[in-house]
C-alpha cells in the first residue's frame, strides 16, 4: 500500500490541454488516488496546505475540489481534524426483487447470516394486516443478522405463516436466501413486493447488533413479498446507513 501522506513534489496541473478548471483537475487527481487505494477507506487526506504545495494551486481551488468529493460521498470532514476517505457503500437495486445473497453475490461480496431467533409468536395488528390474518393468530418470526464481508450490515425480522416458517428453518439459512428456498424448494412463484423505506436512528439494541454507535443513521425497510396475490413474507429490515444504499432508476415517460 502506498503512503497516504502527500509528496512535497509539485504535481503540475494545466488546463490548456484538457480545458478543465484547476479545481476540477485537482478533484480528478484526488478521486483517482482514492479509487486506486493510495488513500484507503478511513485514512486521512493530506491537509489543505500540503495540497496547495503539491499541486501548486490556491486554497480556494483545493477547497472547491474537496467540496465536490464530499458531495459525491468519497470523503467526509471531521471538524478540527481534516478530511478522511469514506468507506465505499454496498448497494442493491430496487428495480428487481432479489434476496440479499443473490444481490450481493453478483457484486463479488462475501455474505452469510446468523440466525438470532426462530419461533412462533402471536401476530401483532400490523403483521396480521400484512399477512391477511387475524391479530393474535400464530405466525413464525425469524430474526437474522446479515453479514457483508464479515461485518454486520442488517438486522432482518421476518414473519411467515406458521407452517411455512417452520418449513423454512429446516434449511441452511446461514448461507441460503429465503427467496431461493421459497421458490426452489417449496415451489412458490414470487411475483412482487411492496416496499416502504424510512430513515431512523439506532437504539441500544440495534446499535449493539450492528456494531454502530447508538443514534447512528439506519435505513428501515418494510417489505411484503407476494406469490401471486398471496402475501408470504413480511419483513422489517434495519440496515446500516454508513455501509449500504439502495438505488433505483426512474424513467420519465
Amino acid at each position: 500500500m502506498k503512503d497516504s501522506t502527500a509528496s512535497s513534489q509539485v504535481v503540475p496541473l494545466t488546463n490548456s490541454v484538457v480545458n478543465m478548471p484547476l479545481y476540477t483537475q485537482v478533484r480528478e487527481a484526488l478521486r483517482e488516488q482514492i479509487l486506486d487505494g493510495t488513500y484507503p477507506p478511513h485514512s486521512q487526506m493530506p491537509s489543505e496546505a500540503q495540497m496547495i504545495r503539491q499541486y501548486g494551486v490556491s486554497r480556494i481551488t483545493v477547497r472547491q475540489a474537496l467540496g465536490d468529493l464530499q458531495k459525491e460521498g468519497l470523503i467526509f470532514k471531521v471538524m478540527g481534524k481534516g478530511s478522511f476517505v469514506s468507506k465505499p457503500k454496498a448497494f442493491q437495486s430496487l428495480s428487481k426483487l432479489q434476496g440479499f445473497n443473490e444481490a450481493m453475490g453478483q457484486s463479488g461480496y462475501e455474505t452469510h447470516a446468523r440466525v438470532l431467533s426462530a419461533k412462533v409468536v402471536a401476530a401483532t395488528v400490523q403483521v396480521a394486516s400484512r399477512l391477511h390474518i387475524k391479530p393474535g393468530e400464530p405466525v413464525f418470526e425469524l430474526q437474522r443478522l446479515r453479514f457483508l464481508n464479515r461485518e454486520p450490515l442488517s438486522l432482518d425480522v421476518s414473519y411467515f405463516p406458521q407452517t411455512l416458517g417452520e418449513r423454512l428453518v429446516q434449511e441452511d439459512l446461514a448461507v441460503r436466501d429465503v427467496f431461493a428456498i421459497l421458490e426452489n424448494d417449496l415451489g412458490h412463484n414470487l411475483t412482487h413486493a411492496d416496499l416502504q423505506i424510512e430513515a431512523i436512528t439506532a437504539d441500544e439494541t440495534l446499535a449493539h447488533q450492528l456494531r454502530v454507535n447508538e443514534g447512528s443513521a439506519l435505513l428501515r425497510m418494510e417489505r411484503l413479498t407476494h406469490a401471486g396475490e398471496v402475501p408470504l413474507d413480511f419483513e422489517y429490515l434495519y440496515l446500516r446507513g454508513d455501509a449500504f444504499q439502495y438505488r433505483l432508476r426512474i424513467n420519465r415517460s
